[in-house]
């Protein structure tokens, strides 16, 4: 009776503690805090200065917004694996030099070269990725290095000038509007932003890529590979990179070795004012992409109502560092470390009353891993390596 009893109590305890965490968490951010904010941004800029909704600055928001956007999608799904890419930009500039030498230099028809274009992109994110993974360097180190890398190459290739003429049918598409005034790019952006909101949220990859980047050592133990996932995360991010450069060669209608500049940060910046956490495991596509879309509805808006350019600058590192800190706090509100034996076997009793008893002798085996997972998912903690090293 007593043992009944207690288990009530702390299946209560449990249903508190979830209801809780839920509200703080809508409370600390997520899509609807973010869709919030760009709101009541568009609202005072608007006030300030009514061209601000103009079809035309829309349409400029929205095309500048396209190139980093694709980028993001892939950023978004390495950040939730655990990882980041500083080398993005300079991956862009470099393939989009790689695709125009092969249309201009190398004669091959373009679609070869584009074809080209994406493949060194994916090659150089799995380096990345074999570097970080295989070789246990950071991210960090990896990518910067990568960056130094890919500019060098850039001008290698280019030796410092832009590579035109590109073939007619590059600026065709370049100079395309096929959506209400708005080009290939966007619609290619909203492609990828179905695809990818919906793989993460709704499909087996996607939850071991949140398990990958919540608890690499509870994914491992249930059997999942955590090396491969974040590898192949590398490689989407180098293969969207390239296809963002591309896209920009083809609406100047030249490759230019001032594609991809400054990229780097401001995809990283976007995707984390979205509520993707640097610290991986949380974080949707559609968030990521509100919050590139919050940056540049800033900057945008700064323009328009006549503040200097300096202060662009200065506003995305503010609410970049903002949005960093109000992770931390969404972590500290969303999830709760354990750090008993005891405590784990109490949220376990509900689900398997004898992976109580072993979990009390610290013998947890791979099927009790799995309902750790379950655990983790369902009450919003983390458990400890501790638990499950023995």
């Amino acid at each position: 009776m007593a043992s009944g009893d207690g288990q009530g109590r702390r299946r209560r305890r449990a249903s508190g503690r979830s209801v809780l965490s839920g509200l703080l968490l809508v409370l600390a951010g997520g899509e609807v805090g973010v869709l919030s904010a760009l709101a009541i941004l568009v609202i005072v800029f608007f006030v300030l200065n009514h061209a601000f909704l103009s079809a035309i600055n829309i349409r400029a928001i929205l095309d500048a917004v396209a190139f980093v956007g694709i980028i993001g999608v892939g950023q978004t799904v390495l950040l939730v694996a655990g990882e980041f890419d500083l080398s993005v930009g300079s991956v862009a500039g470099l393939c989009a030099a790689v695709s125009g030498w092969l249309m201009t230099t190398g004669r091959l028809p373009v679609d070869i070269a584009v074809l080209g274009g994406l493949a060194a992109g994916a090659g150089l994110g799995l380096v990345n990725g074999v570097i970080v993974v295989r070789f246990g360097i950071p991210a960090f180190i990896a990518t910067l290095g990568m960056l130094f890398v890919a500019q060098g190459m850039t001008q290698v290739i280019t030796n410092g000038y832009p590579i035109y003429p590109l073939p007619d049918s590059v600026g065709n598409v370049g100079a395309a509007q096929p959506l209400f005034g708005i080009g290939w790019a966007f619609v290619i952006l909203l492609v990828f932003l179905v695809v990818g909101d919906l793989t993460l949220r709704r499909t087996t990859i996607g939850r071991n890529v949140y398990a990958t980047g919540g608890n690499k050592e509870v994914a491992r133990l249930v059997g999942i590979d955590t090396d491969r996932y974040k590898m192949v995360c590398f490689t989407l991010v180098g293969t969207l990179s390239a296809l963002a450069g591309m896209l920009v060669m083809a609406s100047l209608a030249s490759a230019t070795t001032s594609i991809g500049q400054g990229w780097e940060l401001t995809v990283i910046a976007g995707v984390v004012v979205g509520g993707v956490s640097l610290f991986g495991g949380v974080g949707t596509v559609l968030a990521g992409f509100i919050g590139m879309l919050l940056l540049q509805v800033v900057q945008s808006g700064l323009v328009v109502v006549g503040v200097s350019a300096n202060w662009q600058q200065i506003s995305v590192g503010v609410i970049m560092v903002l949005a960093v800190g109000l992770d931390v706090v969404r972590r500290k509100v969303s999830v709760r470390r354990v750090h008993s034996v005891e405590d784990v076997a109490a949220l376990m009793t509900d689900l398997d009353v004898d992976a109580e008893r072993r979990a009390l002798d610290g013998q947890i085996s791979g099927e009790e891993a799995g309902l750790l997972t379950k655990i983790e998912q369902e009450n919003n903690v983390v458990i400890g390596r501790d638990y499950y090293d023995s």
